[in-house]
């Protein structure tokens, strides 16, 4: 097969940081060549620098043999390479007509000549079987819908291969096995991808070869057939994974959560929360799953007191939590691993010690009087970097600094220190390596043994299966089928999730 692109020892320096250092990756025609690595490992820059938003330090870059700079998005637009982000490029109000040509439009005259924009857009998703009209709004689509006029995005500027970054990270599994379809058929056409990935059972299904990326160097490129998953997480982070959950079989305990017909609106008043029941015992993990943007945001924000329920009722060991402040629910032993750690989990200019206290900061233990013991809450904060493994030079550092996957440890080791009798944790492991993942998950089935109810919420449907006792679907706002975790499968999850209904 004949190499259609070829990047030479492309080294990009950031301050501080080198991204990608001498990195050597190739892509073949109608091939899928996965980019794998850790957070931080350097796949999306090198990406960034093929598609012309990075400029190298040095290296060099071949297309189909010729070398080439590439200096802007519009060059390798030219060159034939198009890339769908992690977060979609699209105008909500636009159409989808709108979106696909803009900055492209065909004109008649001086004007714009949407008739025939239309008629192109409707052949090219035809063509494709894509099923998205033309003059549908944007902020009206599915997120899979919306994938999908980014690819045709790249397919309307005559695109032959195309970045997809994170490609199933919000996708239900009908939309995955939709999406691996459609790359079926496009590299029949000739089409090249690149996929940039840490989801390891989707590169084993999607992929023909793979490169490893590892602190912004290349450790192996090697093809699909010839590896398996716990090669590829070891080859990741640099050591064995136990990719396995192992938890004991026990009976839960008493209801320690119990929410009943519970109701909310968002800012513009459109319920988002509807008639919601639900209960969570001690010694049990009772996970959440839904696509994104189905009320689940919304229902935390209601049980840690960020958000207002219109009606119904939020008991917390047999007492009333409707209407308590934030504070007075924390006390009441309400621990809280936030879906944002930057926005809701930190404050990323405090030091570590300064975060390790939050929402503690008015105990006895770290007070001296009227201040705060620093003596005190810098030794406590130590005690936690060492106990739960955050890897940083000292707690002095901002919390800034540290990586995604650490910044998430400090924020479990404060809240599991609180000894909350409820834990609520929300994508606790949204864009984080298998290492950090795997840390992660021991952390929370231990709170399960220990007694403790634990609240998952996740998009990552692998999450849902192998750590919850129980499963809760939420559709539209409710909970629309609560299953006992045995025998469950992801396509079962999927058809609910999506509004669908199964026998049981």
């Amino acid at each position: 097969m004949k190499k259609i692109i070829e990047m030479k020892e492309i080294t990009k320096i950031f301050p501080g940081i080198i991204a990608n250092n001498k990195v050597n990756f190739d892509l073949l025609q109608g091939e899928t060549h996965v980019l794998l690595g850790e957070n931080g490992a350097g796949k999306t820059t090198l990406m960034n620098v093929l598609y012309g938003l990075y400029q190298p330090e040095s290296g060099e870059i071949c297309i189909s043999g010729v070398s080439t700079k590439i200096n802007t998005p519009h060059a390798a637009i030219k060159l034939g390479i198009g890339m769908v982000h992690q977060h979609f490029m699209l105008i909500n109000n636009f159409t989808v007509a709108e979106n696909i040509i803009l900055g492209m439009e065909p004109k008649k005259g001086l004007k714009i000549d949407m008739k025939s924009a239309i008629l192109e857009v409707e052949k090219l998703s035809k063509t494709y079987g894509f099923n998205v009209s033309a003059n549908d709004k944007i902020e009206d689509l599915s997120v899979g819908q919306q994938q999908k006029v980014e690819i045709l995005k790249a397919l309307y500027r005559k695109a032959k291969v195309l970045i997809l970054d994170e490609p199933t990270a919000v996708l239900t599994p009908q939309e995955i096995e939709e999406l691996a379809n459609i790359i079926s058929m496009l590299k029949k056409e000739g089409k090249s991808f690149i996929l940039i990935t840490h989801k390891l059972k989707e590169v084993m299904s999607m992929s023909d070869r793979i490169t490893i990326i590892r602190r912004g160097e290349v450790v192996k490129t090697l093809n699909t057939k010839d590896t398996n998953i716990d090669e590829l997480a070891e080859m990741m982070v640099g050591r064995k994974v136990n990719l396995k959950v192992n938890k004991s079989s026990k009976e839960p305990g008493q209801a320690i959560l119990e929410i009943n017909k519970l109701n909310a609106e968002d800012e513009r008043g459109v319920k988002v929360v509807k008639d919601v029941d639900l209960t969570v015992k001690s010694g049990e993990i009772f996970g959440i799953a839904g696509v994104d943007g189905n009320g689940q945001s919304e229902l935390i924000d209601i049980l840690t007191g960020l958000r207002k329920a219109q009606s119904g009722s939020i008991k917390l060991n047999g007492k009333e939590m409707v209407g308590r402040s934030t504070k007075e629910i924390m006390n009441e032993g309400v621990g809280h691993i936030p879906e944002d750690r930057h926005k809701r989990g930190l404050v990323l200019k405090f030091s570590l010690f300064e975060n390790s206290i939050l929402g503690l900061q008015n105990k006895k233990v770290f007070k001296n009087k009227f201040f705060l013991n620093y003596k005190k809450i810098k030794e406590h904060c130590r005690s936690l970097i060492k106990q739960f493994d955050v890897r940083t030079p000292s707690e002095e550092v901002t919390a800034a600094s540290l990586s995604g996957g650490n910044q998430q440890k400090l924020i479990i080791a404060r809240e599991i220190f609180k000894q909350p009798s409820l834990l609520i944790a929300a994508q606790p492991t949204r864009g984080l390596d298998v290492g950090a993942i795997e840390y992660i998950h021991k952390q929370l089935v231990s709170e399960r043994e220990n007694g403790k109810a634990v609240l998952l919420v996740s998009l990552e449907l692998d999450e849902i299966l192998s750590l919850s006792d129980r499963i809760g679907v939420m559709y539209d706002g409710k909970i629309v089928a609560v299953l006992e975790n045995k025998g469950v499968d992801e396509k079962t999850l999927g058809i609910l999730m999506a509004g669908g209904s199964i026998n049981n």
